[in-house]
């Protein structure tokens, strides 16, 4: 996967703040307690977890494959959902550039 910094960095920070602004609002745990009351919620949640799944069997080699612990960028994807892999993009060394 190849996302420039600066694209994943632009994705980051609004989501990052509107994330924020939700947990304000209503709590951590209160964003999920949105999704169980209905099967369209049970999808939506379904579909993210699918989503970040997908995206952390390819995290986990490709921070093998460039010398990076991989623990803390799945540990935050599983806490926070899409702020870990984004961060994960963001933060990388300059050699990710280059990496399937």
């Amino acid at each position: 996967m190849n996302i420039p910094k600066p694209l994943a960095l632009i994705i980051l920070v609004p989501f990052l703040l509107l994330s924020l602004y939700a947990v304000y609002q209503v709590g951590y745990w209160g964003i999920f307690d949105y999704h169980r009351h209905s099967p369209a919620g049970w999808q939506v949640f379904s579909d993210l977890v699918v989503a970040l799944l997908l995206v952390l069997a390819w995290m986990i080699p490709n921070a093998k494959k460039n010398n990076r612990n991989p623990w803390p960028w799945v540990v935050l994807t599983l806490t926070l959902g899409s702020i870990g892999p984004l961060a994960y993009i963001v933060f990388g060394s300059t050699s990710d550039e280059n990496t399937e």
